[in-house]
């Protein structure tokens, strides 16, 4: 019972912390939170979000690493772990991660549109428009997934589908249309090309849980 207080205690501590903007202070406390309750996968992962905030990296990777060892069906645990590695580059990896994290959960819209944009970067066209349709299908007013698209096909010669796009896109974001249709216009076609990256817009990492 006392340690159940006691935790409960620390989480509150850490939450007014994250509550008053002091990121460095509420990662102290889940990192003694952890260190008592290592099996807490809330806590590891809000440790990782911290750490991602803070500009850590490799600590955030520890973090989430820890959480899938709690919980290796943790589909967000996956996705993160692969947005970090997404973020350091390391294409390989990142693939490996979001392709577990939408095994393990096919609706991670997210999951589908970080591992379309790493297959872009290989070159893996064709397994980057799988990908990117069913991100765009899980969210069909979200315009990254549809930017990503639209180029890809256009770098695959098949135009038609980039300018259907373009013209879905005109019904609810039409500066994002125009965008699209500029570099659909200036854009020579190239096989291996990587990821816009203006439009890019990196798969979004969990938001920073606070509570344990």
């Amino acid at each position: 019972m006392l340690q159940l207080l006691h935790k409960w205690w620390l989480s509150a501590v850490a939450s007014a912390a994250i509550v008053l903007g002091r990121k460095r202070r509420a990662l102290q406390v889940y990192e003694k939170i952890v260190a008592s309750f290592p099996r807490d996968e809330r806590a590891h992962s809000t440790v990782g979000n911290l750490c991602m905030e803070l500009g850590e990296s490799q600590a955030a990777m520890r973090a989430f690493e820890c959480q899938i060892g709690v919980n290796a069906r943790s589909a967000d645990a996956w996705f993160n772990l692969g947005y970090i590695h997404d973020h350091c580059d390391a294409n390989a990896e990142a693939e490996r991660c979001f392709r577990t994290a939408v095994e393990i959960d096919p609706q991670l819209d997210r999951a589908w549109y970080g591992l379309g944009l790493v297959l872009i970067r290989q070159g893996r066209l064709a397994e980057a428009v799988t990908a990117l349709k069913r991100n765009t299908k899980l969210q069909p007013f979200a315009p990254y997934g549809w930017f990503q698209l639209a180029m890809t096909y256009h770098h695959l010669g098949q135009n038609e589908d980039a300018w259907r796009i373009h013209k879905e896109l005109r019904r609810f974001e039409p500066r994002f249309a125009a965008t699209l249709k500029r570099d659909l216009e200036q854009t020579q076609p190239r096989r291996g090309v990587a990821a816009d990256s203006t439009h890019s817009d990196r798969p979004t990492k969990n938001a920073i849980t606070t509570t344990a």
